[in-house]
């Protein structure tokens, strides 16, 4: 392993009160080279420079201890939206290996690239859904089985409480990890919120070492979702609710 990035990933860890084993340090490496490996045939991420990726990717994902301060020591039932390259997902899997995780994207390539990881890893209890948040949502499998509910996914916060809600269990927490200033996003999004059965309950703001500004909005469900939403494919972001 890379000495750099183990010293990296210890000092960055250490900041958000983070033990890693050497195994979990060796894990982060192993899906870090993985993934600028499969970056050269297939986008995953822009970011690749090492020091980038610990910062932006890896500790940026474990930041949800900032707003689930037990999230360590409890088998919390997790899916992630979007997941992408695996961010949330698999950062928190392997710093949390009690997590329960479901990691939805709707682009087969990059699902077949998460089992790929899931298996070299020798990560358990994950999975890999090939979905669209839409369709997965109005499927008794997932909606409303989940404890937690996260996501890195670019989009405005009435879109994205559509996508995630649904999936979160009354009592649970949907949590967007968000960039830059939220203010107007919230006012536009409260609305939206409300009608999925969620009340926005606290924002932790804080600053990755690089000095990007991020927040994570901590929304409860306090009622089950309307069977109407989340509406059919593509509707979520043309129309976003009020």
């Amino acid at each position: 392993m890379d000495k750099n990035f183990r010293e990296l990933m210890i000092k960055e860890s250490d900041r958000e009160n983070l033990t890693l084993t050497d195994e979990q340090i060796s894990q982060f490496f192993q899906y870090y080279e993985m993934m600028i490996e499969k970056n050269k045939v297939m986008n995953l991420t822009a970011i690749t420079e090492m020091e980038d990726v610990i910062v932006k990717h890896f500790i940026d994902s474990l930041s949800l201890v900032r707003a689930i301060g037990d999230i360590g020591e409890k088998p919390y039932k997790v899916i992630d939206v979007g997941t992408g390259a695996g961010f949330p997902g698999i950062p928190l899997k392997i710093a949390f290996p009690e997590l329960e995780i479901t990691l939805l994207d709707s682009l087969n390539k990059r699902v077949k690239f998460l089992d790929e990881v899931i298996g070299e890893l020798k990560l358990e209890k994950i999975c890999a859904i090939h979905g669209r948040a839409e369709d997965c949502g109005r499927d008794e499998t997932y909606r409303e089985k989940y404890d937690l509910c996260v996501s890195r996914a670019v989009a405005n916060l009435s879109t994205l409480s559509e996508y995630c809600m649904p999936f979160v269990k009354k009592g649970g927490y949907f949590i967007p990890y968000k960039s830059g200033k939220l203010e107007e996003e919230m006012k536009t999004g409260q609305g939206a919120v409300k009608k999925l059965g969620g009340a926005i309950e606290d924002i932790v703001t804080f600053q990755l070492p690089n000095s990007d500004e991020r927040s994570l909005v901590k929304i409860r469900k306090i009622s089950e979702t309307s069977k109407k939403y989340p509406r059919k494919a593509g509707m979520p972001g043309k129309e976003p609710l009020k």
